[in-house]
């Protein structure tokens, strides 16, 4: 039976001791085709596994927001006496990723699917937030428009409130410190927020405390990659 394998990537520093099993480099090395989100960024994670020789004697198949679930469908019948490797731009396939749909297909086709070790933002923003673990959400990006986002911050709380459930959301680095001013304007001052910012770099900051208490804080997070999570 083939194998999909759900490579992660790093999260913004090749920092491969830190975050990356001796497995992963081992699974990698054997592959020869592979579904990416980013061509570059994927030749790149093997470069800097010192596996460069197998780049040229592999197959790429771009999967991103804009590929035809058709052609996935296809290149999987293509590939399907053949392991393939599937690598996201960031993080883990298949978790604000689309790999979820090659995965999907994969299971509906007789693929066996194995996920490998590696950094999630998502989870390790929230394993480090202090907030409820047992009961949380990930809602992605939050609307552009800020009436619309201002809207959905304000339903996001009431789910803290009512459910005692977590809420973690992303947004674009260019977006994030007007995300930033209006989880502060909008949520109530006795909220809890956590701002988990480059998890993983050497200039990570993961912090909890009360919107109220954010307020006095001095946080420039312009063009950062940052986890938001709100909690009580």
């Amino acid at each position: 039976m083939s194998v999909i394998y759900l490579i992660p990537n790093t999260l913004g520093e090749n920092n491969f001791d830190k975050i990356f099993p001796a497995y992963n480099k081992e699974i990698i090395s054997r592959l020869r085709v592979f579904a990416v989100e980013n061509i570059k960024t994927a030749r790149r994670l093997i470069a800097a596994l010192g596996l460069r020789e197998i780049i040229d004697q592999s197959e790429f198949i771009v999967l991103n927001n804009k590929t035809n679930p058709q052609d996935v469908l296809t290149f999987l019948h293509q590939n399907k006496a053949k392991n393939i490797g599937v690598v996201s731009e960031a993080g883990c396939p298949g978790i604000a990723d689309p790999g979820a749909d090659l995965v999907r297909f994969a299971h509906q086709n007789g693929f066996k699917v194995e996920p490998l070790v590696g950094p999630s933002s998502i989870l390790l923003a929230l394993i480090a937030s202090g907030l409820n673990g047992q009961n949380f959400s990930f809602t992605g990006y939050l609307p552009k428009q800020q009436n619309e986002r201002v809207r959905k911050i304000k339903q996001l709380e009431q789910k803290v409130l009512k459910e005692n459930q977590t809420q973690l959301f992303i947004e674009t680095p260019y977006r994030v410190q007007h995300m930033l001013d209006d989880l502060l304007k909008h949520l109530h001052p006795e909220t809890l927020l956590c701002v988990a910012k480059n998890i993983t770099m050497t200039n990570q900051m993961i912090k909890t405390l009360p919107v109220a208490e954010w307020k006095s804080e001095n946080i420039d997070l312009n063009k950062q990659q940052v986890i938001f999570c709100i909690g009580r």
